[in-house]
Parts: C-alpha cells; sequence; structure tokens
C-alpha cells in the first residue's frame, strides 16, 4: 500500500509570470515516451509482479521504493505544470467571473495545449509536450530481473537526456527547479539500477554514468541538492520496509565521479518535503465554480467541524 503526505518532495519557487507554453514543453517530463508516468508505470507493475519475492528481496525492495518516490514526482512534474499554467502565487481568488461574453479566455486558442485549459483547467494530465496520450506501450514487465533492470537502467539514462532538454527550452524558475531536482534523483535511479546489475552479473555498467555525459555541477539548479547529499541518498517510503536495498544501495559504494565524494546510504521514510502552491481560482473558467461563494462557506463549515 501507499502512504500519502500532503507536501511536494522539494519546495518550488512561485512562477514569475503565466507561462502555458513552458508548462507544455515541462508536460514532457510527464507523460512523455521517458517522462515520470513512463518511469512510474514499469516500476510499480514490476514491483507488483515481481517473481520470488521473499529470495530476492534486495532486488525487490529497491525497485519497490523507487516506485513510492516515482509516484511523489509525478506529483511534482504536474504541480509544476499547473503552476506555470496559473502564474505568480496569489492568496486570494478572482472576486467574479465578470462577463464571459468579453471572452475572458480568448488568449488560451493561441497556446500549445490549448486542451490544458479547455478540458483541465490548467492543470497538467499524462500527455507529452504535443498533448498526445501515455500509454501501456511504454511499460516493460518481462518477469526477468536482469532483463526488467537493463531496462530501468535505459529508461534513467533516456529521462536524463529528456530533462535535460527540457531545462535548456525554459528560463523560468518553477520549471527549472523541477528539472534540476529531478537531474539529481534521476542520476540516483541510474546509479542504483546499475548497481543491482552489478551485484547479479559482475558488468561495472555505472561506469557508463552520467549518460548523457553531462555532469549535474554544470547546472545550477543541482547544486544544493548536491551540497546537502541526496545524490547518495536511497528513500525507503516506508516507517520499516524495504530495508534490504542497502545490500545494493551502500555496503561502502561511492556517489559518481564528477558528484560531490560520500558513501551511499540507505535512508528510512521520505524526504522532508516543501509546501504545495495554493492555485488562484478562477470564476471565468468555472474553477471551482463560476459563483464559488456558496462552496467556500459550505468547505469552511465542514473545516470547523472537523477539528
Amino acid at each position: 500500500m501507499f502512504l500519502r503526505v500532503d507536501k511536494l518532495q522539494v519546495d518550488l519557487p512561485a512562477p514569475k509570470q503565466k507561462n502555458p507554453n513552458a508548462a507544455a514543453a515541462l508536460q514532457e517530463l510527464l507523460g512523455g515516451k521517458y517522462g515520470e508516468m513512463s518511469t512510474l508505470g514499469n516500476y510499480m507493475f514490476q514491483s507488483f509482479n515481481f517473481r520470488s519475492k521473499s529470495k530476492l528481496k534486495p532486488f525487490y525492495s529497491l525497485v519497490a521504493s523507487i516506485t513510492a518516490e516515482e509516484l511523489g514526482h509525478v506529483e511534482l512534474v504536474s504541480n509544476g505544470v499547473a503552476m506555470l499554467n496559473n502564474g505568480p502565487d496569489n492568496d486570494g481568488d478572482e472576486q467574479d467571473g465578470g462577463d464571459i461574453s468579453n471572452a475572458p479566455y480568448e488568449a488560451m486558442k493561441d497556446i500549445r495545449l490549448a486542451n490544458n485549459f479547455f478540458s483541465n483547467q490548467g492543470g497538467a494530465t499524462p500527455v507529452n509536450s504535443n498533448g498526445a496520450s501515455w500509454n501501456n506501450d511504454m511499460v516493460t514487465t518481462t518477469g526477468n530481473v536482469v532483463t526488467d533492470l537493463l531496462h530501468n537502467f535505459h529508461l534513467e539514462c533516456g529521462a536524463r537526456l529528456h530533462k535535460l532538454r527540457v531545462y535548456e527550452t525554459l528560463t523560468d524558475p518553477t520549471g527549472r527547479e523541477v528539472c534540476g531536482y529531478l537531474l539529481v534523483r534521476g542520476s540516483v535511479h541510474a546509479h542504483a539500477y546499475a548497481l543491482a546489475l552489478k551485484k547479479i552479473t559482475g558488468v561495472e555498467i555505472e561506469k557508463m554514468l552520467p549518460t548523457p555525459n553531462i555532469n549535474l555541477d554544470r547546472i545550477p539548479e543541482c547544486q544544493k541538492y548536491l551540497a546537502e547529499g541526496s545524490h547518495r541518498r536511497l528513500y525507503t517510503f516506508s516507517p520499516g520496509d524495504y530495508k534490504e536495498m542497502a545490500g545494493i544501495w551502500g555496503g561502502g559504494e561511492q556517489a559518481l565521479a564528477g558528484d560531490p565524494p560520500g558513501e551511499l546510504e540507505v535512508v528510512d521514510g521520505h524526504p522532508d518535503g516543501g509546501k504545495i502552491h495554493q492555485l488562484t481560482g478562477v470564476p471565468s473558467a468555472f474553477t471551482p465554480d463560476y459563483a464559488p461563494e456558496e462552496m467556500f462557506e459550505i468547505a469552511s463549515k465542514l473545516y470547523e467541524k472537523s477539528r
């Protein structure tokens, strides 16, 4: 089962301005071939279908714990997309819907992913940067441990390439922060799968990293995560399970060359996390409704009853 915490895995800075086309680019990291829906879908179903779990516990625990992290990555990218579509933080909601005959949504017809507004109120959905849906064809779960781990290594290296390219298209701090954090964590996952393959086959596949061959020290948004040791840390995302992966991610294994040095470690639980930003209500877009005052009043009464 999964335990949900009402935080993002890291803090994201508020957008400087509304930027729907930047949000469209960030969608690639959600629903693209190497996006977070793909990493989540692959690892999740591999962990569900894993054979001989008790006998192969370190390998099962590794895939299972990374699954939980990937679910948080889907949440992180989705929030980044919605924030870029929403614009700068605003503590208040728009007061009324105005005159909808004046076409308050006129600008939306000219953005790349108009569907994100027409159907999804500016929110994220599992599509790529062109609006093509993510689908089951992007999931590989063969049941063969070596094949699946090798596929996962390829998937993380492909995701790194995707993140670098998307990063290069963005200037807004929100999108770049998402990319910077995911580049660090994606490198962790590629390293983890490489070490798992080494334990089984003896092949030092981690020597292929980083792939593509661009060190994270060249990316400003990665620096604080490297400084705090995020590149050396895997989380169990559980209060007591999945500790067995320390046999793979640990035991004297060291950080990748080019990253700050140190020994790899498994950490119980999850990262401290960051806040989830409030998205402004826009009655003219019927979000949450055209006349939301009554809904807010009802919600306020329900909140007080819950305390």
